[in-house]
Parts: structure tokens; sequence; C-alpha cells
């Protein structure tokens, strides 16, 4: 998903507005590839040292999914986060340098570097963890507009560059709400492991019941942020509003009833995966600028 949207906002969010609107992009196909696999590299060293540190958790919460000492030794596991992570950030250097703008190479430090402290510690503590893995997602979305449109500004293009920045920016901000709600959804869903763990998540601390009542009303936030957005941007555009409403706001509030009644474990696997969807259906959203830009 990290791969088909930062995709999605170079070749149909800016290059299509190249010549309509002046908008110029920095990296070549070439380049733009090595910055996707840094992304997902980092991020899938971000799921290895996770699943390291959650082996005993899992073993309760998910125990046909437990990877690490079932699969791979957590000594090899280790060795392979390791791996990802010089891989990953040994390639965002290289493209920081590549064009002229090494500062860069610290996002891609400080997003490695977060997921370690996330999985080890961050995320025994109440909502800090759910917080910062949910703005390295959104890094993973902004990442794109950072290398791609602020190393061509100038002051003839600056407006339209910063125009795509925003855009680019809303749709780091829907995936920061929209993963922040499911890593709590989750959260409660992995009570008795964590419980066992010794972590001091929401639902711990709440209680089951306060928690879902906290998490119906975070969820809100995104579908009125949504609503806000259509109506402010888009409502001229009949077909494009269509969308929003079927694939993304119909969808968040069914999932806000959901949360209202939710009660069982598949409950809120339920939600999580739908929730997934969203941030799926909400990103692919990217493909029809091309149609709202023309307006």
């Amino acid at each position: 998903m990290i791969a088909l949207v930062q995709y999605l906002i170079k070749y149909a969010l800016l290059l299509p507005f190249f010549e309509s609107h002046g908008v110029i992009t920095t990296l070549k196909p070439l380049g733009f590839a090595i910055l996707v696999i840094a992304t997902v590299f980092i991020a899938a060293g971000g799921y290895v040292i996770n699943d390291i540190y959650d082996i005993e958790t899992d073993k309760v919460n998910k125990p046909d999914k437990v990877i690490v000492d079932q699969h791979i030794s957590e000594k090899n596991a280790l060795r392979l986060f390791i791996i990802l992570n010089v891989i990953g950030v040994g390639l965002g250097y290289y493209l920081s340098n590549g064009i002229g703008q090494s500062g860069f190479f610290v996002i891609f430090i400080i997003a490695s570097a977060l997921l370690y402290i996330y999985s080890s510690y961050l995320k025994q503590m109440l909502l800090i963890g759910n917080i910062v893995v949910s703005l390295v997602v959104s890094l993973c979305i902004l990442l794109v507009g950072v290398f791609e449109l602020l190393p061509a500004i100038s002051e003839a293009n600056r407006s339209v560059q910063i125009t795509f920045f925003k855009i680019i920016l809303d749709y780091a901000i829907f995936a920061f709400m929209i993963n922040l709600v499911r890593e709590l959804v989750k959260d409660i869903e992995d009570i008795d492991g964590d419980h066992k763990a010794g972590m001091q998540t929401l639902p711990i601390v709440l209680g089951r019941e306060r928690a879902n009542k906290v998490v119906f009303a975070l969820s809100l936030i995104p579908l009125i942020s949504v609503i806000y957005y259509v109506v402010t941007h888009l409502f001229k555009q009949t077909e494009i509003v269509g969308y929003f409403l079927v694939f993304v706001i119909a969808p968040l509030i069914y999932i806000s009833i959901k949360l209202f009644s939710a009660e069982q474990k598949s409950h809120y696997k339920h939600i999580s995966l739908i929730l997934k969807l969203v941030m799926l259906s909400g990103m692919l959203s990217l493909s029809l600028y091309n149609f709202i830009l023309k307006f």
C-alpha cells in the first residue's frame, strides 16, 4: 500500500499537471523507484522488529500468525531487521545527496529510529505509541512531496508547488487519522495479550467499554473532516462526490456505527479490516485529480 500510494502521488497527482499547471518534479523514474524501495524497506524493518518484541503477546492475540520463533528464529529476524534498515537508510542517503539535499537523509534516520523505539518502548505507553506509528505512516506519504516538490521550488512556480504539496499534506493527515483510529481498535482487539505483557494501552488503562467510547468519538473526526473537504473543494463535481460518498464517507459512517456497539474481538477485527480498506479507497482517490483540476 505504501508503494501504491507513493506511485499514485507521482504519476496520478503530480506528473499529469506538468503542462497544464506547471508542476515540476525532482526525481527521474529510477530515483523515484529508489525512494519507494527505501521507504518500503524501512517500513518492512519496522514490521520485523515489532514482531520480535510482540512474540509473547502474539502467542495470545493471534497464535496462528506468529512468525518469529515459529518460522524464523529471533536471531535471524534481528539480522533481517538490521539488513532492511541499512539498505533503506543507505538508499535514502544516496538519494538525498543525489538531488543536492543531504539534509533530507535525516528523515530516513528518524523514521527508522522511531519504528524501533515504538516497538521496544513507546507502544507500551498510553497513546504515545499509537500517535508515533501513525505519524510515521503519514510521513511515508509526505515524503513524496518533500523529495519531488520542495527541491524544485523557484519564485516562478512557488504557488503551484506549494498548492500541490498541501494536497499531499491533506492525504498525509487523512492517513494519520485513519491509522490512529485503527491502532486504537487493534489495541482493544488485543487487550488480553497486551495486558499479559504489562502494557498500558488505552483499553487497559480505561477499560474496554470506556476505550470503545473514546475510539468511537475519534472515528467521527476523519468522517467530519472528509465531509468538510468534499463540501469545500469538490461539491460541483457530481461523479467525484459520488466516489467519496460511496467509498470513503459511507464506510466511515459504518465504522462509527459498528464501534458504538462493538463488544467481541471479532467485531474489532472486522472494523480494523474496513479501516484498512477505507485507507486504500481514500488513497485511490488520488487518481481522480486529473478530473478534479480540470474544472
